[in-house]
C-alpha cells in the first residue's frame, strides 16, 4: 500500500498542476539605427534547466552572446550551447531583424519608425533539458525606441508591451509569429472566442477595415470546416521594399499592403494563408500537394459559401484552374509549384462530390480535413485511407495516376 501512495505522489509531482514554476523572461530592446534587437533572457533559477542548445541558422543573425554560467558555440557557429549559472542567470545577445530575399526585398525589416518581424527569429528554436518537476512560465517584454508608439504580437498581452507566451505543444516556450512595432494603427474585432488584430506602420497603405471585413464575413464558414480558436490572431502588412507575398505564422499572418483582398484567379492570399494557420496540416514523403492545394480549395470554398462569389463567377473560377494545371501528370514532390497546386484544387473538389453523393449530402471533404487536423503529420497514403474511411468504400477519385 505505501508503495502505491509513492508512486501516486511521484506521478502528482510530476504532473504540470504540480511541478515547480519557474520564471523565464525575455526582454527584447529594438536596435532601429543597427537594425538590430537586444534580446535578454532571465532564468529566475538556472539550476532548473540543464542546457538548452540553440540552432542559430545561418551565421551573421545572431551575435555578441554573454551569458552567466557557460556558453558553447559549435558547428562553425550554427549552434549554441546554454548551460545557465545557479541562481539567477541570463543570456544576452544580438539579432539582426532586416533579413532579404535573394530577389532584393526585404523578408522582414526594421527602418527608423517601425519593425515588422518573426518572433522566431528573436528567440532561435532549442532543444530544452530541464529538471524533472519543472515548468517554465515564460513572458516577453519590449523596450521601445524613443518616439515608437506601441508593438504587436499573437500573444495574450498582460502589460504595457508585455505579453504572456504559453504553447502548449513545445516544451521550450519561446515567441513565434508576426509581430509588428513603432508608430502603427490596429484595427481590432472579437469574432467568436478570438481577439483578432489587424496592425501595420503608419502610412503604408495597409487597408485595415478592408481586411477586418473580410474575416468577419468569412468566420462562421471557417469555424464550422475548423474547429480552433486561438485567443488571438494577428495580421501585420507593410509595402516598403518588402517581400510582394502573404504567408502564416504562428496565429498570425503577414500580408503585403499592395496584395488584394480577392484575386482575379478567384482566391484569396488572406484566406489562403488563415487556412493555413487554422488547419496546421504537415504534409511529408512528398506530399506537400495537400496542404497547399488544401489552402487554394478552402479559400475559394469559404468565400464561396459566404455567399462573396456566384455561381457563374464559380464555374469560371473552375475553368481557370483547369488551365492552370492542364499538362501536370503527378502531384507528388518535395516543391509544388501553381500548376500542381491548381491540379490538386480540382482532385479535392471532385473527391468532395464523390463523398457528398456516397453519404447523401451527410459527409465531405470537411470531415476529411478534421481528420487530418488531428494528426501531426500526413502522407498521401494515408489522405487517400482517411478519405475513404469517411468516403465508407474506395475512392474513384483517389484511383487517379496523379497520386502515384
Amino acid at each position: 500500500m505505501r508503495c502505491h501512495w509513492l508512486l501516486a505522489l511521484s506521478l502528482l509531482a510530476c504532473s504540470p498542476a504540480f511541478a515547480k514554476k519557474v520564471d523565464l523572461d525575455y526582454h527584447v530592446r529594438l536596435l532601429p539605427q543597427s537594425e538590430q534587437a537586444e534580446v535578454r533572457l532571465t532564468l529566475a533559477e538556472g539550476a532548473a534547466v540543464r542546457s538548452l542548445d540553440f540552432d542559430l541558422g545561418k551565421a551573421g543573425v545572431y551575435s555578441d552572446f554573454k551569458a552567466d554560467g557557460q556558453w558553447l558555440l559549435r558547428g562553425d557557429g550554427q549552434r549554441g550551447h546554454w548551460q545557465p549559472a545557479a541562481g539567477k542567470s541570463q543570456l544576452t545577445y544580438r539579432v539582426r531583424l532586416s533579413q532579404r530575399l535573394k530577389n532584393g526585398s526585404y523578408e522582414t525589416r526594421m527602418t527608423p519608425h517601425w519593425a515588422l518581424f518573426r518572433g522566431d527569429d528573436l528567440v532561435p528554436p532549442a532543444r530544452l533539458d530541464q529538471q524533472d518537476g519543472t515548468e517554465l512560465v515564460a513572458r516577453l517584454s519590449f523596450e521601445l525606441p524613443s518616439g515608437w508608439k506601441s508593438v504587436e504580437t499573437p500573444w495574450p498581452r498582460i502589460g504595457k508591451q508585455r505579453f504572456r507566451i504559453d504553447n502548449v505543444s513545445r516544451l521550450f516556450d519561446r515567441p513565434t509569429g508576426w509581430m509588428v512595432a513603432g508608430t502603427i494603427g490596429t484595427r481590432r474585432a472579437r469574432l467568436g472566442e478570438t481577439d483578432l488584430s489587424v496592425a501595420a506602420p503608419q502610412g503604408q497603405g495597409m487597408r485595415r477595415l478592408d481586411n477586418l471585413t473580410l474575416l468577419t464575413f468569412v468566420w462562421p464558414q471557417l469555424q464550422a470546416v475548423f474547429p480552433r480558436n486561438p485567443p488571438k490572431l494577428l495580421l501585420v502588412g507593410a509595402k516598403d521594399q518588402l517581400w510582394r507575398g502573404a504567408r502564416a505564422g504562428h496565429n498570425s499572418i503577414y500580408l503585403h499592403s499592395s496584395r488584394p483582398l480577392v484575386s482575379e484567379n478567384g482566391s484569396s492570399p488572406l484566406l489562403r494563408e488563415l487556412v493555413h494557420v487554422f488547419a496546421q496540416i504537415n504534409d511529408r514523403q512528398a506530399s506537400d500537394w495537400i496542404g497547399e492545394s488544401l489552402a487554394d480549395y478552402y479559400a475559394i470554398e469559404l468565400l464561396r459559401r459566404a455567399g462573396g462569389i456566384t455561381e457563374d463567377r464559380y464555374q469560371a473560377v473552375l475553368a481557370g484552374l483547369e488551365r492552370n494545371g492542364a499538362k501536370v501528370s503527378s502531384l507528388r514532390g518535395e516543391q509544388v509549384d501553381s500548376a500542381t497546386t491548381a491540379r490538386g484544387v480540382l482532385l479535392l473538389q471532385a473527391l468532395d462530390r464523390e463523398i457528398r453523393l456516397h453519404s447523401h449530402n451527410q459527409r465531405s471533404l470537411d470531415d476529411v480535413t478534421r481528420a487530418m487536423m488531428r494528426l501531426n503529420s500526413v502522407s498521401t497514403e494515408e489522405f487517400v485511407q482517411l478519405s475513404e474511411s469517411v468516403l465508407g468504400r474506395e475512392s474513384e477519385v483517389l484511383a487517379s495516376k496523379l497520386l502515384r
